[in-house]
């Protein structure tokens, strides 16, 4: 019998997108997300079970709520990952480590630094998710009226990843030279201006930073509508998916792959992670009361606020006992619209139970025992709809600890995941090969 594939698995250490009522949990840690002491601690212990990668996802704007919802949600305070992960670096030897910069709201030579600085304080571990901001406060915040529209913003974020990719390779791997006899620092011919002039950007470059230990750091991605699924296919190696059903995954994959072979790259350098909340317990009894006690503790506004998001619209108006209204196109999130369209009319949801649902977790959860969600892991991956997940737990740190110490264990003992790290970067770690410099063989 064939051995089976490997599981990846990255984690989820952000707010956004984990359920509303975390921080509420008993026995929980309410500052988890803003203190670096269990910051660090979660870090290690992500390492200690073998992870690929540690995640921070990151927003540029307080989430677009009324102050009701917005004094309940744990989001209002967070590091700046590009912060966060230099000082992680330092406390961990081998786990990845993944944080959010967008195109829309950044430009490439800062994302191109900064990114290239966390690839060398790591020691190769770093990775960029590429998103576009969806959340139209955020123009206000860097002097601009209005949000961008949605096909700008996918238009911008494909030519901001190649200008990127063009200042990593400012310099050959062997450009410095150090030769103190000489007295010659660098080799010029071996550096590459990039002078680069587009419909949205222009940068000459070089980056004043040595190529990356890995070329490039890994590109993720987290896209699901049309334009980001081809996004993902022209620049992504990783995609956090939010496919909620096997069967949905399948197609998602196989899409994505399809693309991607259409334009010549590769569909085997992708790793696809979905997204996927877990709840573990000694008996599934257990772990659904848990699940069910975490959704008790969400509050109205705060349901009705994160439909509101999901859809783009005010949900406060809408006849919460009554079926969800056709919902027209909005310059935020289609991914999100999409997502909450299609639960409210698979599952017949009134307002109220749609909202509720998106208050808590909406997405891809696994809530059962050790077992029986490694059994959902192999499943997916045997069909060939992900090749791992992107884990968000229910709580810090008792719903991290259950998963890497109950779960892991588990996969590990079935062959689908490491018992030891058998690099040292993330690419490695995800088996990515290493990208060849475009200007210098």
């Amino acid at each position: 019998m064939a051995r089976p594939r490997r599981l990846h698995l990255g984690a989820f250490m952000r707010p956004v997108g984990i359920h509303t009522a975390w921080w509420r949990y008993p026995g929980g840690l309410p500052d988890a997300n803003f203190d670096i002491r269990h910051l660090a601690r979660f870090a290690r212990e992500l390492e200690a079970a073998k992870f690929d990668a540690f995640f921070m996802a990151d927003h540029l704007a307080l989430l677009n709520m009324p102050v009701e919802a917005l004094k309940r949600s744990a989001t209002v305070t967070s590091f700046d990952p590009a912060t966060l992960l230099p000082a992680l670096a330092m406390v961990t030897e081998r786990i990845g480590l993944i944080a959010t910069a967008s195109t829309t709201y950044d430009q490439p030579f800062h994302v191109a630094r900064r990114f290239a600085s966390l690839d060398h304080l790591s020691g190769g571990r770093a990775g960029w998710n590429v998103v576009t901001t969806s959340n139209p406060d955020a123009a206000k915040n860097f002097g601009l009226k209005h949000h961008p529209e949605h096909a700008d913003r996918y238009d911008r974020a494909r030519e901001f990843v190649e200008v990127v990719k063009g200042l990593w390779d400012s310099f050959a791997d062997d450009a410095f030279l150090r030769d103190v006899e000489s007295g010659i620092f660098f080799d010029p011919d071996r550096m590459h201006v990039l002078d680069h002039q587009g419909p949205h950007l222009s940068v000459r470059g070089p980056l004043n930073v040595a190529r990356p230990v890995q070329g490039w750091p890994v590109i993720v991605q987290a896209g699901a509508s049309e334009a980001g699924r081809q996004l993902a296919a022209e620049t992504a190696e990783v995609i956090f998916g939010a496919a909620g059903s096997l069967e949905d995954g399948r197609r998602f994959a196989e899409d994505v792959r399809g693309r991607m072979a259409a334009i010549g790259r590769d569909p085997d350098h992708l790793k696809i992670l979905p997204a996927c909340f877990v709840v573990v317990g000694d008996t599934v009894e257990e772990a659904r009361a848990r699940r069910a006690h975490l959704d008790g503790l969400v509050h109205e506004a705060s349901a009705v606020a994160a439909l509101s998001i999901a859809l783009g619209v005010d949900a406060g108006a809408f006849d919460p006992d009554g079926p969800l209204p056709e919902i027209p196109e909005t310059n935020q999130s289609k991914t999100g619209r999409e997502r909450a369209i299609a639960l409210a009319r698979r599952d017949n949801l009134t307002v109220r139970q749609l909202a509720q649902r998106l208050g808590g977790y909406a997405g891809l959860a696994m809530v059962g025992t050790p077992a029986t969600i490694a059994d959902e892991m192999q499943a997916w991956l045997e069909a060939g709809a992900s090749d791992g997940f992107n884990i968000m737990v229910s709580d810090l740190p008792q719903g991290l600890e259950d998963f890497t110490r109950k779960v892991v264990p588990e996969l590990q003992a079935r062959g689908l995941f490491r018992r030891d790290y058998e690099g040292t970067t993330l690419r490695e770690h995800l088996g990515l090969p290493r990208p060849e410099n475009r200007f210098f063989a």
